[in-house]
């Protein structure tokens, strides 16, 4: 079975090109499954309802999310009318929506889709690694195939998580830094791991936001509005090919392919 997770799709112009290559990508490379982290998909912070719908119309079977998945308010009304829109598994007990999901892939495999999200360097939440045995646990039994989304900003917290699941999970795919890293391979487990399967929106940036806006932030300190660019636009992503029997991954591709006009 072959899973395409694609990385942080940035506001408009990420959601263009998944309305434009995702299609084609899911033909070329025969994808069962695609799952897609939103949390930056509607104006580069957050996800709203109308959003969601576009990029499930768009051949998106599963969204997983981070540390920006609360900024649009709305999104702690709906996010329980989408089984498949999931929220890290360690926030808090008790918030609204999900932290993992059982979905049926086109081929019709069954596929455990689980959300992490890291806490060095960024906002404390519960332990990722006792939730994802918690997630784990849930879903044994019931598929052999479980992909992880750990949304995080150190790599040595990306590696370690990779590490802790091998052999327990097929995948631990690395979201949130908006940089594609060139270290995927398979643990020796089976479970297949890269750090970060990069962004999916505007490369004429710096990390999705215009140039400009960024460079003044740094050189004078001065907050001030993020505006997403809209130039140069690339989808980005991971390719895993699972075995069906044993959960074990056989192979990891990134995949990278530019929007061209």
């Amino acid at each position: 079975m072959k899973i395409l997770l694609i990385g942080d799709i940035i506001g408009k112009p990420g959601r263009r090109v998944v309305k434009r290559l995702i299609p084609d990508a899911v033909y070329q490379y025969e994808i069962d499954l695609v799952i897609a982290n939103c949390e930056n998909a509607a104006g580069g912070f957050g996800v709203t309802r109308e959003v969601v719908e576009e990029l499930y119309r768009n051949n998106i079977d599963v969204l997983t999310s981070g540390n920006h998945i609360w900024s649009k308010k709305e999104t702690i009304e709906f996010i329980e009318d989408y089984e498949t829109l999931l929220r890290p598994a360690n926030y808090p007990e008790g918030l609204p929506g999900r932290g993992s999901v059982l979905v049926r892939s086109s081929s019709g495999g069954l596929v455990g889709v689980i959300n992490l999200m890291g806490r060095v360097f960024m906002r404390p939440l519960d332990c990722p690694f006792k939730a994802a045995e918690r997630e784990i646990e849930k879903l044994k039994g019931k598929t052999s195939i479980i992909i992880v989304d750990i949304h995080a900003e150190a790599t040595s917290e990306k590696q370690a998580i990779g590490w802790f699941l091998d052999g327990r999970v097929s995948a631990v795919l690395g979201t949130h830094t908006h940089v594609q890293t060139a270290d995927e391979r398979i643990l020796p487990g089976g479970t297949a791991y890269i750090t970060d399967v990069g962004m999916t929106g505007p490369f004429d940036s710096i990390i999705g936001i215009k140039k400009d806006i960024i460079l003044e932030r740094f050189l004078t300190g001065v907050p001030n509005k993020f505006d997403v660019a809209n130039r140069n636009v690339w989808l980005k992503g991971a390719i895993v090919d699972v075995d069906e029997d044993s959960g074990k991954s056989v192979s990891i591709e990134r995949l990278s392919i530019k929007l061209e006009n």
